[in-house]
């Protein structure tokens, strides 16, 4: 006899998943074109089909723990294809939003973030952190704002002008923050997205083997770096190059960063470095591939008007290419000797980077996080995609 189900229909999580993009979920008269048609679903239970009637029912317990939604690049196959225009690739980028919202605490911080009318608030924030921690630094008789500041070999140096202690002080407690938020949320996501998995039917483990799902994200990293996922679509695989550029150039400058603060705080040396220094071309490489996938992405978005594109989308993109563009106008203005440019273009280029650390746990950039964690589970469930 089959399982009893008691249908709860939550109509405000309905309006939600319809505000933040999914407006066309109605449409759907689930036909099931959309899971036919996407080139990753897996052959068990497969998206996105089930999670259109879901939304429709507005059954939230069931989507936002679901490693479905995750699973799901949004190629746009599925939306091409539907007979109705539902668009099924919008309303699960629409559930992915909500389920970075759903996880990431505290639940004010995630609501301003991905409220315009809040932008600039999030904006004065940084300055005003900045401001504070400076003055409190001047009081104990630490200079960290020099507008007159020497130079170093004969050249402007950042450091001289903003005080590396300072920025450091700021972004060390903001990225472990960050990492705290993420752990708080996943530690919840992981054990809800088994839970819905056991439920649905879409593993036959009963718990979670902590080494077998740490092998089985080691073995999704590569499919993550190629892109492997992306090359299977036909609508959107054009998003693959750009895409793979920002990702790389986010992790070639983290690399730089840990380079520089060990070579600080470890060695004692301080910048400006040279540029044929083979950290500080990986930084230029990174910083130029970052501006062009950004814009690259920013084209592709404006070329397509019927792709359902949000405030959350946008902030993202011109939050990335902002970070690309400031990062290398302020090396370029201090080659140039400008030192009003240079110190006005770094003092932006931080704040970004706040925005960047701070609000990551909340934005859609956490996708990042969420989608490996997912990935790594549906490989740890044994769910195989289909076969050609």
């Amino acid at each position: 006899m089959a399982d009893k189900y008691l249908v709860q229909p939550d109509i405000d999580f309905i309006n939600k998943v319809r505000a933040n993009g999914g407006e066309s979920l109605k449409k759907c008269f689930q036909c099931a074109t959309c899971s036919v048609a996407c080139p990753i679903a897996p052959d068990r239970k497969p998206f996105p089909r089930k999670e259109m009637i879901a939304a429709s029912w507005g059954l939230k317990d069931k989507l936002l723990c679901s490693p479905d939604i995750w699973l799901c690049h949004n190629c746009g196959d599925c939306s091409t294809l539907c007979p109705r225009g539902a668009k099924p690739g919008d309303v699960m980028a629409s559930l992915r939003m909500m389920a970075i919202n759903e996880y990431a605490t505290p639940k004010s911080v995630a609501n301003a973030v991905n409220d315009r009318k809040k932008l600039p608030l999030l904006i004065a924030l940084p300055a005003i952190v900045f401001i504070v921690l400076g003055l409190i630094l001047k009081m104990l008789g630490i200079n960290w704002l020099n507008f007159s500041p020497e130079r170093i070999h004969g050249e402007i140096a950042h450091a001289q002008f903003f005080s590396t202690w300072l920025v450091d002080l700021v972004f060390i407690p903001l990225s472990i923050w960050a990492v705290a938020v993420f752990a708080l949320g996943l530690k919840r996501f992981i054990a809800d997205m088994h839970k819905n998995a056991v439920a649905e039917g879409k593993t036959d483990k009963e718990t979670i083997d902590v080494k077998g799902f740490l092998s089985a994200l080691v073995r999704v990293i590569p499919q993550i770096l190629k892109h492997n996922k992306f090359s299977e679509c036909s609508e959107n695989n054009d998003r693959a190059t750009p895409h793979m550029m920002v990702l790389f150039s986010f992790i070639g400058l983290l690399i730089v960063t840990g380079v520089f603060f060990i070579t600080l705080y470890v060695f004692g040396i301080h910048g400006p470095y040279s540029q044929l220094n083979p950290i500080k071309i990986l930084a230029n490489i990174s910083g130029i591939a970052l501006i062009i996938g950004a814009a690259l992405l920013i084209r592709q978005r404006m070329n397509k008007p019927d792709e359902v594109s949000t405030y959350k989308d946008w902030y993202l993109l011109w939050l990335v290419l902002g970070l690309g563009v400031t990062g290398m106008l302020a090396e370029l203005t201090r080659l140039a000797d400008a030192a009003f440019l240079t110190y006005l273009i770094y003092f932006i280029h931080l704040m970004l980077v706040f925005h960047l650390i701070a609000f990551l746990p909340f934005s859609k950039l956490a996708h990042l996080v969420y989608r490996t964690v997912a990935m790594a589970y549906n490989e740890y469930s044994g769910r195989e995609a289909k076969k050609a």
